[in-house]
């Protein structure tokens, strides 16, 4: 299940994803994301919580199909936070920053454990930050 964490004025889009990943979930992320492009922000800057993913659950077909819109979508997608509590992610995403940043100049794709969620929200929003 997916769901918004925050509801941002801005560029900003704050997802969590909970128990499993569903195609479901995936057209309403990207549903969500079209929403930002619409209102005319020429790029989103997105965080996704992924501590409560039971990635038994998901199905390894929506995730690749995930992968393919977001290099679809590169150019408009901004900062990304992902915000976590595994190792694994935390040593893939440097990696994939590397792709990332050579795709488009400026932007970061940051991991952030679940303890340091508020930096997460800082660093997706600077602009529209509100501590809790």
């Amino acid at each position: 299940m997916i769901e918004k964490i925050k509801t941002y004025k801005g560029n900003t889009l704050a997802l969590e994803v909970i128990d499993e990943f569903t195609g479901t979930d995936e057209k309403l992320a990207q549903k969500f994301f079209k929403e930002k492009v619409e209102e005319g922000f020429d790029y989103v800057n997105v965080l996704v919580k992924l501590d409560e993913l039971n990635v038994s659950k998901s199905k390894t077909k929506v995730f690749m199909e995930d992968i393919i819109w977001i290099l679809r979508n590169y150019r408009q997608i901004g900062n990304i936070a992902i915000v976590a509590h595994s190792k694994i992610l935390k040593a893939l995403i440097p990696i994939d920053n590397i792709f990332f940043e050579r795709l488009q100049k400026g932007y970061q794709e940051r991991y952030f454990d679940i303890t340091q969620l508020e930096e997460a929200f800082q660093f997706v929003a600077p602009n529209e930050y509100e501590p809790s």
